[in-house]
């Protein structure tokens, strides 16, 4: 059986935990940073996790992660 192509821009987005969750990057912290506050800039810049079903579809785009 052939290999699996793995979906290189959901390879830069995802990465895998040991537990099989992923981790990602939080949106709305690129510009317009001023009218933000301290509080909310610094929730975002912690890393999200994807709820079980789109994990499951995380995992079909990374196929060896």
């Amino acid at each position: 059986m052939p290999k699996i192509k793995t979906s290189r821009s959901a390879a830069k987005r995802f990465t895998f935990t040991k537990t099989g969750k992923a981790k990602h990057k939080k949106a709305f912290l690129r510009h317009l940073l001023s009218s933000k506050n301290q509080g909310r800039k610094r929730h975002l810049r912690r890393a999200g996790t994807l709820n079980t079903i789109q994990t499951k579809l995380a995992h079909a785009l990374v196929p060896y992660a």
